[in-house]
């Protein structure tokens, strides 16, 4: 009924009626995204109607309304195979001011319908494979990149921004081609960088580095939405950028690791939007080459070296958990390194394994980005040492019982899903510097048991890849408890009770002459099965 009623006024009716009827509509089904089948025919010639209108002079209020609508019925599939044409197509383009490559983003009164014609891209791409055909054809991508130079510094029309980048972001997952011509042809990934500097405001304070302002406020919804979108879209440019051919690519991908560090040290609005925000930021640090991870951590600078007067000698024992590092001023200090990013990931790594569910689409990126960072980092593998597995004290209980990240990763290590505990393990070898005596110092020989075997490694020795020859020093208390570990479990066990100490001297006796007789006959040829019966 709805709609016979729109498509009645908009056939017949004029511009202020039909904004009325679309109006009245959207308010009406803007939460629907199930559709009558009855009603299938309907809404096409509905959508047919709208283009109509959408070609004639109207107010822009009533634009809006059209557009509108169109988005809602476009959540529909099925009704969108006749109207997905070419000229359809290109009316949305030029109503987002994509078809205008000199036109500035002066009139504000227009970008609603930027906006709204952006969003029906995105369900229209997003549900016809017709559309996508005629993305290509029209070359949508490189439309979306001249839209999106006009708007980068441009924080007054974050919402334009934030569906082109989703658009392209849609493209560039629904067609390779698209992904090579945006990080060539298109120069998608400086772009793309760009767009996120604009919206963490970064201020530059060398090459790769960035100034960090830990009391500053959050990101806004709009700056973090926008973020959210080119850091998604980054991921499908980088996708297969595993090897850096050229110096200007280093230098890109450095300056990219670099924003993406400011990213992880900064808060979205939320706590679930800032948990989103460095989601993303650690998928696409997977795929920077690791050559280039060097950037997340840097020397202090020489103001943060001046404040920097509280050490390790000068700290209670009772107050250090790992050798070198000192929380001053919210700075992670290692080695003389900042190492705050290296921190947030670390912690962000906890609260995944802490969720206790989807680990392989949560924990893995994450978790392998870490394992990639200690293999090429020296300094940072080292941090990582002392956060995951400082000196041992306690060996009282299983490397896998307790509330410490050690014990929540050997946990993984016997997980059910074997990509989760390959990864798991596969951190862990490496913060031992791929040894295995090392390993099985923190992990116990039963839980390091699939990751030996994996390697042919369970007569021990050490991984295929070169570590700095510094020892590990082990504290007292582990040099005393050593020689009663059990090297199984990796714990300290009571001493197994000696049953003949318990005996009085008849049994032992009894015993004696049992051992002589068995001896005896073994001595005789007797077989194994003869020896049980007798000793029974």
């Amino acid at each position: 009924m709805d709609e016979e009623r729109a498509l009645y006024i908009v056939r017949a009716g004029e511009a202020g009626a039909i904004e009325r009827v679309l109006r009245d509509y959207s308010d009406k089904h803007r939460a629907t995204f199930k559709f009558e089948p009855t009603d299938e025919d309907k809404r096409k010639k509905l959508c047919e109607g709208i283009f109509k209108v959408l070609l004639k002079d109207i107010p822009t209020t009533c634009q809006v309304s059209c557009l509108e609508v169109l988005r809602i019925l476009s959540r529909d599939k099925k009704i969108l195979v006749p109207v997905t044409t070419k000229e359809n197509m290109q009316i949305l383009l030029r109503l987002a001011k994509l078809n205008e490559l000199d036109d500035s983003l002066e009139k504000v009164s227009e970008f609603p319908v930027i906006v709204e014609s952006l969003k029906c891209l995105c369900n229209i791409v997003f549900n016809s494979q017709m559309a996508q055909q005629l993305s290509l054809e029209l070359n949508l991508a490189a439309k979306l990149c001249n839209l999106l130079r006009k708007c980068k510094d441009r924080k007054f029309i974050n919402d334009i921004k934030c569906f082109d980048l989703r658009l392209l972001f849609l493209l560039s997952l629904l067609h390779t081609d698209i992904r090579s011509q945006l990080r060539y042809e298109l120069q998608g990934l400086p772009l793309l960088t760009q767009i996120l500097e604009s919206a963490f405001s970064i201020k530059w304070t060398d090459e790769y580095e960035s100034a960090i302002d830990h009391n500053g406020p959050p990101l806004s919804p709009q700056e973090t939405d926008c973020a959210i979108e080119a850091l998604k879209a980054l991921f499908n440019v980088t996708v297969d950028s595993w090897k850096v051919h050229k110096e200007s690519d280093s230098h890109q991908f450095r300056v990219m690791a670099a924003v993406l560090r400011h990213c992880l040290l900064i808060v979205g609005p939320t706590e679930d939007k800032t948990e989103e925000l460095h989601s993303n930021a650690v998928n696409l640090l997977s795929n920077v080459p690791v050559s280039c991870l060097d950037v997340l951590i840097c020397p202090l600078t020489h103001e943060e070296t001046a404040q920097e007067a509280t050490t390790l000698d000068e700290l209670p024992s009772d107050k250090t958990t790992a050798k070198d590092t000192v929380l001053k001023n919210n700075t992670m200090v290692y080695n003389g390194m900042n190492m705050e990013a290296i921190h947030v990931l670390l912690s962000f790594m906890e609260k995944r394994i802490d969720k206790g569910s989807s680990y392989r689409e949560g924990l893995t990126p994450v978790l392998s980005l870490l394992t990639e960072c200690s293999r090429a980092h020296r300094n940072i593998r080292k941090y990582l040492k002392d956060q995951v597995l400082p000196p041992l004290r306690d060996v009282t209980n299983r490397p896998e019982v307790g509330s410490t990240v050690r014990n929540k990763l050997v946990r993984l290590m016997t997980h059910v899903d074997l990509g989760v505990k390959q990864i798991a393990a596969e951190f862990l070898f490496v913060l031992c510097k791929e040894r295995v005596d090392s390993l099985l110092k923190y992990t116990g020989y039963g839980n390091a048991a699939g990751l030996l075997a994996a390697r042919g490694l369970l007569a021990g020795g050490r991984g295929d890849n070169w570590y700095s020859e510094d020892e590990d020093t082990d504290t007292e208390e582990y040099k005393n408890a050593k020689p009663n570990i059990n090297l199984i479990t990796g714990h300290l066990e009571e001493p197994m009770p000696n049953l003949i100490d318990e005996m009085t001297e008849e049994q032992k006796e009894y015993e004696a002459m049992k051992l002589v007789n068995m001896l005896d006959k073994l001595s005789r040829g007797a077989d194994v099965k003869d020896l049980h019966q007798d000793g029974g």
